[in-house]
């Protein structure tokens, strides 16, 4: 079922400055860029993904809503309906968050009911 939520690719971790955060996890902690466009640093973590996304103004310690868990789907626009038919409400619709090699990296997000952000995301080839 296209659907079914079974596989994270991302997780995304809210950033005060990218600039800052990028030289941390590259330089310090060496991990490998995949790549960067406006607000968005995707960081190889060797299964998942780890994304940062740069926010206006200070980052509190531990606010809510802080930390995003991003479900890998085989079609971005199939799950949406199909969850957007049993009641989940989005926040975002699919959108375009990267393109890469011939490709668009879809997501569309979400609350849980305790308000923790989840996102629906998958590559789709740009024609």
């Amino acid at each position: 079922m296209t659907g079914r939520l079974s596989k994270i690719s991302n997780i995304i971790l809210r950033v005060g400055d990218l600039d800052r955060s990028l030289s941390f996890y590259r330089d310090k902690l060496g991990m490998t860029v995949l790549g960067a466009t406006g607000e968005f640093a995707f960081l190889d973590g060797g299964g998942v993904t780890l994304a940062l996304n740069a926010i206006a103004g200070a980052i509190e310690s531990n606010p809510p809503g802080l930390t995003e868990v991003v479900f890998e789907v085989d079609d971005v626009e199939a799950a949406y309906a199909s969850l957007t038919e049993v009641g989940v409400p989005f926040r975002v619709a699919p959108r375009v968050v990267m393109s890469s090699n011939g490709r668009d990296l879809l997501a569309a997000d979400f609350r849980d009911p305790d308000g923790n952000v989840l996102s629906i995301t998958g590559w789709r080839q740009v024609s």
